[in-house]
Order: structure tokens, then sequence, then C-alpha cells
């Protein structure tokens, strides 16, 4: 068993709130992911037998979304928002000084594999450009230094 017994409860517990087992798929990737860092092939044949697909249906789930992933990743996810209002801003450069910061190209994670470096063509925060989703949180209105400052706190 990869997933473990408390995650397992959780996607038991999820289940419970959907009229049809499968509505629980998504929460329960969510769930793995944070457990494990990843769905791994194993992760995704126990998913498959809990909701009583097949692995590849999990697979194409976690492959169609990008906040999943298949493989190992980079602790932290850095993605720099790069539509139309955020490069009217500066986000293309901010993200070129940031690549030259971290010494990456986007996409791409540092050596240490701390950041995984991206952009994302909208993160939906026009208004208040440029910005950049840092994991789960989103920063806003960004200077190079203040972004840099952002990085520079991550823990490892």
């Amino acid at each position: 068993m990869v997933i473990s017994d408390e995650t397992r409860s959780k996607i038991e517990e999820a289940i419970s709130k959907y009229p049809q087992k499968r509505g629980a798929l998504l929460p329960a990737i969510h769930l793995v992911q944070a457990d494990c860092g990843h769905v791994s092939k194993e992760c995704a044949a126990e998913l498959a037998e809990i909701f009583e697909i097949l692995p590849i249906q999990v697979m194409e789930v976690v492959s169609f979304y990008n906040m999943f992933f298949d493989s190992p990743q980079a602790k932290h996810h850095v993605y720099v928002c790069t539509n139309l209002p955020c490069s009217l801003r500066g986000s293309r450069s901010l993200l070129s000084q940031l690549e030259s910061h971290l010494g990456v190209t986007a996409p791409g994670a540092t050596e240490d594999g701390r950041i995984f470096l991206g952009h994302e063509e909208c993160l939906g925060a026009c208004g208040y450009a440029p910005m950049m989703r840092v994991d789960d949180e989103y920063h806003e209105d960004l200077d190079v230094e203040k972004a840099k400052q952002i990085l520079d706190s991550l823990g490892k």
C-alpha cells in the first residue's frame, strides 16, 4: 500500500459526501498528492481499486489538470502569469529576471529541487498585475525585488 491509512480514511469520508462514488475522485487525487507528493502509477492503481475504475481512468484525470503531477516534483511551485494584462505590466520581464535569479529556464526546477518555475496563461487576478502563484498562494502587484524576496523566503 502506497496510500496511507489516514489518507484512505479521508478518501472514504469524501466519498460519503457524493451521491456517486466517482464524484469524489478529484478530492481523492488532491488528498493522495498532498500525502505522497505526486500521483504515482501505484497510487493510481490503489485509487482505481477504491473507485472501482481502471488505473488509466485515474491517470486521465491526473494528466488533464495542471495541478496534479505523476512524477516527483520540486517542493515549491511558482507560476508567473503571462496573460496580456500581466504582460503589459511587466510579467514577462519579471519571469526572465526570476529565471536569472534562480538559475533556471521556465519551465524548470532549481538544481536542489526546491523551486519549480513556470508560467501560466491566466491566474485570474488581472486587476492586480503582475502576479504569481506560489504553491496555492497568490502574490499580486509584484515588482522584481518583492518577487525575489518571496522566492528566497521559501523553505527547503
